[in-house]
């Protein structure tokens, strides 16, 4: 409930002298000030409501991974948007965040719960590769709620204008929201300076106005911790999770490696201190109950010191959690993994790809068969599970090298195998040899509208979409069906739950795998994400609108 001064004033002035009402209107206004002044740069500002919505999304064609895998793949939380919660509440905001996609939410459910909080603006997250589906959660959120649009993600760094030209969209964030949200959210109530907002994107006189980002946002040790307590915790699970409540965390951006199919190579590596990281896991291991953590970082290892650090802070601290991260085959060594697995490290991501160094050299990994050999049969002996990362459909990729790949992949006796697509993302290496060479490009197309959603060319390989499609599911097959490795696996299960969602996936991928990713599309069948906590959903979704109400109650 916002209270101003003046108002305070003319209800008492009819029971008091004028001098005591100038009095009182003083000391209300100078506590008025203090209040609304928190975090606004000397600018005072009332207070808004902010509903940040990430909505369920669909299969697509141009996908890297095959649909069964999609399916299996997670349910995460959307913590770019728990990001933007933290820095709105950092400055006195009120945020909700709806996870509608985790919480299998309709667009007419998710309407009644920002009717009853009421937000002053509606956020979403946009990628690329759902644009289309977020718009049109958007603009049905929009009509119902009367209330202006903000989106931000990675799509933006990319096209900041093409993704607003369409009207549902008000504003947008072209990079980070540390700096932008907060002077965004201070103009947006006052008198709309917009040109004064870093990093903002916004429309005047019928143009798209993209002011530059501010470099303070490069520094990820200013973050808050994203805003957890506006989450789900309990519902979320990735395909290896063992334990819960289950979350993920990111302690560095960027990565100044350059591999071609990667759309952070060769950016500007930030990594926050080893004390606010260790703080950011003993926050979710005590507020939240979490106990498995996946470190989404690109390349976790590529300070050596400080994962040394972190694990040190983990130790100390006594921490009940085990955790997963990516690494690069050739930043681990033997003492580095035992300190990890000390400090609750389960499983390591490496980015393997092929089998064959000619194809890796083509791919600027820096990397050798013999460094990938060693590396895991040495994760193995510490005592953490391995998964390895794979491209189908590679450059110079054939039949032959791609059969290799998979027999190589069986004879490292990884825990788990993904074999991806190789797909010219944007921003990445392919992407802009593909531009450049067909002057066209279809990401662009996709987000103005004009292009059909299908798989992208790959003229880097002999090989058709249809061969890949075949080839990625038959790699699967091989690799998890073989009788000692469904041995290996059923022994090493910790839970009913993780037996039954791996059981499901096999048995999808061998029955329920289409060889051609068009075959799906021509169904027009309803795609749903594996949700393992359907019971607990409905659960949680009850007391989210109960607390809803019970603080719209209270704010009357």
């Amino acid at each position: 409930m916002r209270v101003c001064p003046l108002q305070c004033l003319v209800w008492l002035r009819g029971t008091i002298g004028i001098i005591g009402s100038l009095r009182l209107f003083l000391i209300l206004y100078i506590t008025y000030f203090k209040i609304y002044n928190f975090k606004t740069q000397g600018k005072i500002v009332h207070f808004m409501k902010i509903g940040l919505v990430f909505n369920p999304f669909s299969y697509k064609l141009h996908e890297e991974n095959i649909r069964i895998v999609q399916k299996y793949f997670g349910l995460f939380p959307p913590l770019s948007l728990a990001w933007v919660a933290a820095i709105a509440e950092s400055a006195g905001h009120e945020v909700v965040i709806i996870d509608a996609r985790t919480l299998e939410l309709t667009i007419d459910e998710t309407t009644n719960i920002l009717k009853k909080f009421k937000p002053d603006l509606i956020g979403f997250m946009m990628t690329t590769y759902m644009f289309r589906e977020t718009m049109e959660w958007a603009a049905a959120l929009k009509a119902a709620v009367k209330a202006p649009v903000v989106i931000g993600g990675y799509n933006l760094r990319v096209y900041p204008r093409e993704s607003l030209m369409n009207d549902v969209v008000d504003y947008g964030c072209l990079n980070h929201a540390l700096v932008m949200f907060p002077a965004f959210l201070r103009e947006l109530e006052r008198e709309r300076n917009f040109e004064s907002v870093p990093g903002l994107i916004y429309k005047h006189n019928g143009d798209i106005i993209v002011n530059e980002a501010s470099p303070e946002e490069e520094d990820f040790n200013a973050y808050p911790n994203p805003a957890r307590h506006l989450l789900p915790n309990e519902l979320y699970a990735e395909f290896p999770t063992e334990r819960k409540n289950f979350t993920v965390m990111i302690t560095s951006l960027g990565c100044p490696m350059r591999c071609v199919f990667c759309e952070a190579g060769g950016t500007k590596y930030s990594p926050r201190s080893p004390v606010i990281v260790v703080d950011e896991i003993e926050q979710c291991v005590r507020d939240f109950g979490i106990r498995e953590i996946d470190i989404f970082d690109y390349d976790f290892t590529f300070q050596r010191g400080r994962v040394e650090s972190i694990c040190d802070g983990i130790i100390g601290r006594g921490l009940d959690v085990t955790w997963a991260c990516r690494s690069r085959i050739d930043h681990v060594d033997a003492m580095l993994l035992e300190k990890m697995r000390k400090a609750g490290c389960r499983r390591i991501y490496y980015g393997i790809e092929s089998s064959n160094q000619d194809i890796l050299a083509a791919m600027h990994k820096q990397i050798s068969v013999a460094q990938v050999m060693d590396t895991i049969d040495l994760t193995r002996r510490t005592g953490i599970k391995t998964l390895g990362f794979f491209l189908a459909g590679v450059p110079g990729e054939t039949r032959k090298s791609l059969e290799q790949t998979v027999k190589f992949a069986k004879r490292l006796k990884l825990d788990y195998a993904q074999f991806s697509k190789l797909t010219a993302k944007p921003w990445t290496t392919l992407w802009k040899d593909m531009v450049q060479n067909t002057g066209k490009d279809y990401w662009k197309d996709y987000v103005l509208g004009v292009e059909q959603e299908k798989q992208l060319p790959r003229a880097w390989t002999s090989l058709s979409n249809e061969e890949i499609d075949r080839l990625t599911k038959r790699a699967y097959l091989k690799f998890y069906g073989s009788p000692r490795f469904l041995w290996r696996a059923t022994k090493s299960v910790a839970s009913f739950t993780e037996f039954k969602r791996k059981f499901l996936a096999l048995i999808d991928m061998i029955f329920k795998q289409e060889n051609k990713s068009e075959t799906w599309t021509l169904k027009h069948a309803t795609f749903k994400t594996y949700n393992e906590n359907r019971t607990r959903r409905i659960k949680y979704f009850l007391n989210h609108l109960s607390s809803l109400s019970a603080a719209k109650k209270d704010g009357e």
